[in-house]
């Protein structure tokens, strides 16, 4: 795939930089030499020449205009050469495409002929108009260097002043405070105050306050402070466009999370009455964050209904009018953010790059509190400000330099603009390459969750990816990502359990920073209902659409011929036809419940695309032409439950490198996909050939493997496919595989013994549909193992065998049943070096002595209450020894009451209250009772 680390596109540059590699690869690769013409060599090898002069000069432009706004002038030409640059790639990957198909060959016999004749007399008109447009094309190259002397652009742009950048080493400073807040005591409490008065009627209390103030932290901290003393909670956060029918089914989801089953699925109407109806007679905590019109609290306001059990809803919203109309309007309960003082806002900046104000260097003290003022007391700002100073050294100079820039027009300037100025001093400061992948945020809306892998795929289809040091390119990627969270420029919204961050969101003002830096640059194309439509000066290179509007769609339809990449989160039929996008390389069909097969008919002729993700609720099927797609990379179904079965010509896509679906079976012939790194979730059943099983094993880079296994034990050939899955699992256990994950409600006994050699580099294992009787002797020597999700039979053999696993970090382990007579499982202290988190869900009980887990953080497990003692001993601690969890910060106990009595589950709860309570952490545990414990005699007569 282009992008397979040496090929990059650039907001900066357009499509030079992946343009060049491909220009080299035509003049270096044989397979093109041989075929191209001389004449057509040296204009490649003109254009090449050309093109890398002008590509040096555009970054150097846009470093230059990181500094200083660059005059009409220039501006015009750096956008006509970026222009240009697309025009040039789209020629050339025709050119290209026309090669490797030629380089196919044809079939044999009298067809084969006449076939033949048919491509070459094609092949003389599409040489003729390609050698046309390089022509033309070298033309307009010619003249853009002629603009380029005659204008003097090389003037305008000042030599780059990138250096080298140090090492902070305040860096651990910074991480050790991140999650410290600082100047939210106080609001916290008066918010708390009004929402805690005693009042049974149901009160809704007002945030207001600009954007970046910390509306939502704040909302945040009182949901946390307060939430345990109500009967469910939710906290939703709306946008501009809210999907109130997803916020509803969101609030739903929370507010009942105890409940069995969940509904949800049925039109507004039925959402509000399932809510009101749920929450009639409950207390309840609801917080609606980022609310931007009263309509939209118009409607959400329904499904609470009256309620007099002391019920509270916090609203959060920029606007003082929202704000008045859905705070309950017999009192003034709108509560405005205010600022930081100054000495809060002093106190946060130091902590986020010192750690305290006492470690602040003294030449740095004078300028940091004039940079501090300069922030207004706004606290995204401050941070944002704190994180790009992170990367400077430590002299006056430089962070003179950082100060001089931020109060550039700042007094002219509003609130928003101020921040404004203030981003994109944080944003102008990043490497091209991440200036790339943040602009390629706006094409998703308002409060998206976006999850880290599959931003970091999309990444990678585009080409923003260049790989260094050995790593792959989603290891690189993922460097990216985090360097974007570090920054504040993105916001962290969920964690993984080795404390990667696993799903992000960007704030409301980075996102219209830029947006507004995107449309400028025409490096993406924003079409919606009810936003204005975002119209570039000239072509669309890549369109996120979410729309439905007739009038909008027609001005999409008008300028799709050039789209690169295409986000649809809403299918409409008045969507232009696949056909319209020749130059397609990103497809991304999200959340179109509508979609219907006949769209993607003519998908097979988008011989461009590297990435294909379809997103739809409904009965899709993928049309036989998709094997077409010699140059798709990443095939994403994960959210098609429907599809069941791939299309066989499938296993003509040599180059695809993910293929990412629900329950699909595994395809015949997939030993020609040799380029395939990961694969999940493939079926193995009684349909699926032998031959395909034994393919599995040749493909030496998989990395990743996902696998449903439906094989019977009462099948005939169970183990001739058993023993064709051992022996391919055991191919990819000595080449690349770091994660596996096996499925299946029939036995997998036949692993226990026969996994040789064991897979030595695996680092994620999951088992899930069959209870192992114990761990196998090939899973207990995985050194490298961090992360194991297994079923199986637990005894003290088996704590034993986990804990000793040296880098485990996320232990998951559950049955139905325990070993025989053993009814408590001792965790000491010699074991579970690194684990994390540990969930465990078996029918005993655990018992931690001094020193054990010493690097646990989260627990959730099992107690069951009549066996404490008998099982665990008398002289067992009450608690079952969670005081000596010294790292703990959460907790999650269900505790089994049956056969015991109320006073025994009271002093079990009340016993692990106080053990948390003199943990490091003090976690607020969360205690869930099933079944109701039985009551003494004298209890039951009173």
């Amino acid at each position: 795939m282009d992008g397979g680390g040496g090929i990059m596109a650039s907001a900066a540059t357009g499509a030079m930089s992946s343009l060049l590699a491909k220009l080299a690869e035509l003049l270096g690769e044989d397979c093109y030499q041989n075929q191209m013409q001389r004449g057509t060599r040296r204009e490649v090898a003109f254009l090449r020449d050309e093109l890398s002069s002008m590509n040096a000069l555009l970054e150097r432009l846009a470093d230059a205009g990181a500094a200083a706004p660059l005059d009409p002038q220039t501006r015009e030409w750096r956008d006509q050469v970026r222009e240009m640059s697309y025009d040039v790639e789209d020629c050339v990957d025709e050119y290209m495409g026309q090669l490797r198909r030629r380089s196919g060959g044809g079939g044999g016999g009298v067809v084969g002929l006449v076939l033949g004749y048919v491509g070459r007399v094609r092949e003389m008109v599409s040489r003729r108009g390609i050698a046309e447009q390089i022509q033309e094309l070298r033309a307009r190259v010619v003249e853009a260097g002629h603009r380029r002397k005659r204008y003097k652009i090389d003037a305008a742009a000042s030599p780059s002043g990138a250096g080298v950048v140090p090492v902070d080493r305040r860096l651990p400073a910074l991480y050790a405070e991140l999650g410290g807040l600082v100047g939210v005591h106080g609001p916290r409490d008066e918010l708390v105050r009004l929402l805690d008065d005693g009042e049974e009627r149901i009160k809704v209390v007002s945030v207001v306050g600009a954007g970046g103030l910390g509306k939502t932290t704040l909302a945040n901290q009182v949901y946390r402070n307060i939430g345990d003393r109500f009967d469910c909670k939710s906290f939703v956060s709306l946008s501009q466009n809210p999907d109130i029918g997803m916020i509803f089914r969101t609030m739903l989801s929370q507010v009942k999370k105890d409940e069995p089953e969940l509904t949800g699925s049925g039109d507004m109407e039925q959402l509000i009455n399932e809510l009101r109806d749920f929450l009639q007679d409950k207390r309840y905590l609801i917080v609606i964050d980022d609310v931007w019109s009263t309509q939209a609290w118009k409607i959400i306001k329904c499904a609470f209904g009256e309620n007099t059990c002391g019920s509270r809803i916090i609203v959060t919203t920029r606007i003082g009018t929202v704000a008045k109309s859905c705070s309950s309007p017999d009192s003034d309960l709108v509560y405005e953010l205010k600022a930081l003082s100054e000495d809060y806002s002093k106190m946060l900046f130091f902590r986020r790059i010192f750690g305290s104000e006492d470690k602040c260097p003294h030449q740095l003290k004078e300028v940091s509190v004039e940079i501090v003022k300069k922030c207004g007391g706004l606290p995204l700002a401050i941070i944002t400000m704190a994180s790009l100073l992170t990367t400077k050294s430590d002299t006056r100079e430089e962070w003179m330099k950082v100060c001089g820039s931020i109060g550039f027009g700042l007094e002219k300037n509003s609130d928003v603009e101020e921040m404004n100025m203030i981003l994109s001093l944080s944003y102008n400061d990043l490497p091209h390459h991440l200036r790339t992948c943040l602009l390629y945020m706006s094409m998703f809306p308002e409060d998206y969750v976006i999850k880290r892998d599959y931003l970091v795929r999309r990444w990678i289809a585009e080409g923003f990816i260049k790989v260094f040091g050995g790593r792959t390119l989603e290891e690189e990627g993922e460097c990216y990502f985090n360097e974007l969270i570090n920054r504040s420029l993105i916001q962290a919204v969920d964690f993984q359990y080795d404390g990667r961050v696993y799903a992000c969101r960007v704030h409301d003002l980075v996102l219209d920073l830029i947006v507004s830096k995107a449309v400028e640059d025409n490096f993406v194309t924003i079409v919606t209902d009810k936003r204005q439509v975002l119209r570039p000066q000239g072509k669309v290179h890549r369109l996120s659409s979410d729309c439905t509007n007739a009038e909008n769609m027609l001005t999409c339809s008008k300028a799709v011929a050039h789209v690169r990449s295409l986000n649809m989160f809403r299918y409409s039929e008045r969507m232009p036809p696949l056909l319209n996008f020749r130059s397609l390389r990103v497809l991304d069909l999200d959340g179109n419940e509508d979609l219907e097969s006949c769209y993607l008919k003519d998908i097979g002729k988008l011989f461009q695309l590297r990435y294909l993700r379809i997103r739809a609720s409904n009965n899709i099927t993928l049309p036989e032409q998709i094997g077409e797609l010699q140059l798709l990379v990443i095939l994403d179904l994960l959210n098609c439950y429907d599809i069941s079965e791939l299309p066989s010509s499938i296993a003509k896509l040599r180059n695809l490198k993910w293929l990412l679906a629900h329950r699909v079976k595994l395809p015949n012939g997939v030993c020609n996909m040799q380029a395939l790194e990961s694969v999940s979730l493939v079926v193995v059943d009684y349909t699926t050939p032998v031959t395909a099983l034994q393919e599995l094993g040749s493909l030496t880079k998989l990395r990743s493997l996902g696998l449903d296994w439906r094989i019977s034990d009462a099948h005939k050939d169970k183990m001739t496919y058993a023993d064709n899955l051992v022996s391919s699992l055991g191919k990819l256990g000595t080449s690349n595989l770091r994660s596996l994950t096996l499925i299946s409600p029939w036995s997998l006994d036949f692993l226990l013994d026969s996994w040789c050699p064991p897979p030595h580099h695996l680092q994620e294992l999951t088992i899930k549909g069959w209870c192992l009787r114990k761990i196998p002797v090939w899973m207990a020597s995985l050194a490298n193992l961090t992360y194991l999700d297994i079923e199986v039979e637990v005894a003290q053999e088996t704590v034993q065998v986990l804990a000793d696993f040296p880098v485990l970090q996320f232990l998951k382990s559950y049955s139905n049943a325990a070993g025989p007579q053993e009814r408590c499982l001792i965790v000491d202290n010699n074991g579970f070096p690194c684990l994390k988190k540990l969930n465990f869900v078996h029918w005993t009980n655990l018992m931690f002595l001094e020193g054990a887990m010493p690097m646990l953080e989260a627990l959730e497990f099992q107690i069951i209450v009549h066996e404490v003692k008998t099982a665990c001993g008398f002289g067992s601690p009450p608690d079952l020894g969670i005081r000596h969890l010294s790292a703990l910060r959460n907790l999650a106990v269900n505790i089994y009451c049956e056969c015991a009595r109320v006073e025994e589950v009271e002093a079990l709860e009340a016993a692990i209250q106080v053990a948390v309570s003199m943990l490091p952490n003090s976690p607020t545990p969360t205690l869930h009772r099933f079944r109701e414990p039985e009551m003494l005699a004298d209890d039951a007569e009173q």
